[in-house]
Parts: C-alpha cells; structure tokens; sequence
C-alpha cells in the first residue's frame, strides 16, 4: 500500500499499518506524495493507493474506489495563494482576474486541487492564467514568497501556514465548490485492484473503516507514527491536520460523498478535463 506521510493518512492508517486490527491484511507500506501515487496508480503498480480524486477516470478499469479511509469534507479545500493581499482576504483591490496570464505552481496536474483550479479560472480569469509549473507541495509558498512564480495552488496544512510566509489567500476553492455545489470537496480517494477479488476488496474496506474507529477511539494511540512522518510539523498543526481531513466522510463515503464525487468528475468531463465515468465506475467491490 502506498499513501502519504501526512498526518491524515498516518493517523487513519496507524493501526492497521501496525497490526492491530485483528483479521485485517498485513501492510506493506510505502509513503509518497500525491503526485507519486497517482502515478503508480496509472502505472497500476501497487495493490492498494491514497490517490486523487481527480485521478479516478484514469485509473477506475483496473482499480475500485473503495468507500472509505479517504478524505472529503467541508472547509478544507485547497487555496490560492500571491504575496499581494487578496479578494478573498476581504479588503483588496487583487482579484482572481489579476493572475491573467500569470505563472501558478501547482503540486500536481492530475491533483484533484488542480482540477478543481482549472474550474475555478475558467469562471474567475477572465483569458485564463499563463504558464503551470508543478512543484511538491512542500516548496510551493516559498516559491511564491521569493517570487519565482506569482501565485500558488497549496493543498494540506498550508491552509494553517501560509501567513507564516507573508502571503495572501486570492481564493478558497473549497468556498467555490461549496457554493456552486452545496456539496463536500472531494480530495483523496482509496483504490485497491480489482483483481484481488470481491471478497479481498471488501476486507480492505472493512480494515480501513476499523483503523479509522481505531484512531478515533485512542487518538494517542497514532501519535507516534504521525510525528515520525509529519517533516517537522508542528504537533497543534498536525491536529488541526487531522481534524479537518479525517471526519464522517473517511468512516464511510455515504450519499453525499458519492454525489460530491459523480459531481466533480462529471463536470469536470463536462469540461473535456477528464475522461468521462462510465455508469458503474464508482460501484463497490
């Protein structure tokens, strides 16, 4: 299995990763960044991956969504950040419309936070904005405090850090969605083969949900494992991580989580962004 270092994953993660789920498979675990996963997703080189939502229509003919251990939510969705104070700081004359043209690092081009910016410009930068340059998410707002780009696309704790770089939030593309959709921002997805099988593919989701109870009945019980992995983060930054990504939607993906997923990749094709989904793609197992 591979997924993330991020206090999100290791934390749902952390009791299955260390044996203490009774019936649930031995892990093997390799930790990389979004950007590697979806990769290896395309590649179909893993059995189970923390993906982007956004990669599903590449990668959902080999692997199955699984409806659990992932992360949607409400108030969480990534930012767009300049070092010149925004619209969405409430009192500037900067406009999304000012990144015309504009060059934007991004952590990913298959990230669900990049589809979801690609939406967002096509209705709010009016010519749409100039060069993407992709950056791991972790050098994105020095980039853009050293103006080496003139904005950037931040994703996981930044939402908590960024003023600690001097900069500025033009806009919150969880708000956007939520407005548009009255629905949670879909962001990391669970996949696992198809070809273990229905029986192997419903006792990884039934170990997932019982690791995410797990972390939520002992919470101390995870703390180790998350700030062995979380690069020097901050233990109060870590769970605010936590809390906002780890919520009823990773214990089960339930209705609205559905529909929020069908409603991003639907209009995403919409937009000839993604391949379109076939009408049994998100069926489980």
């Amino acid at each position: 299995m591979a997924y993330s270092p991020c206090p999100n994953d290791t934390f749902v993660f952390d009791a299955w990763a260390h044996g203490r789920i009774p019936s649930a498979p031995a892990l093997d675990v390799t930790f990389a960044d979004i950007d590697i996963t979806n990769g290896l997703a395309e590649r179909g080189e893993f059995d189970v991956l923390k993906v982007s939502y956004a990669v599903l229509p590449y990668v959902l003919d080999e692997y199955a969504l699984l409806p659990c251990g992932g992360a949607l939510g409400r108030g969480c969705g990534p930012l767009v950040l300049t070092r010149e104070p925004g619209d969405g700081d409430g009192a500037s004359p900067l406009e999304p419309a000012a990144l015309t043209g504009r060059t934007v690092a991004v952590p990913s081009e298959r990230s669900t936070a990049y589809l979801l910016f690609r939406l967002w410009a096509a209705d709010s930068v009016p010519g749409g904005v100039g060069e993407i340059v992709v950056l791991p998410f972790h050098e994105i707002m020095p980039a853009v405090r050293d103006g080496k780009v003139d904005a950037g696309l931040v994703i996981h704790e930044a939402r908590f850090t960024y003023r600690d770089y001097g900069l500025h939030k033009l806009a919150d593309l969880g708000e956007y969605w939520e407005d548009t959709t009255g629905l949670p921002i879909p962001l990391g997805a669970i996949i696992a083969k198809r070809s273990l099988g229905a029986d192997t593919l419903e006792l990884l989701a039934e170990s997932a949900r019982a690791s995410v109870r797990a972390a939520w009945d002992d919470p101390e019980a995870s703390r180790p494992y998350v700030m062995e992995h979380a690069q020097e983060m901050d233990p109060a930054v870590a769970d605010q991580h936590i809390g906002l990504y780890v919520n009823e939607f990773t214990a089960e993906l339930g209705v609205d989580g559905y529909a929020a997923i069908r409603g991003l990749l639907t209009r995403a094709a919409a937009e000839g962004l993604v391949p379109p989904l076939g009408p049994d793609a998100l069926v489980f197992p």
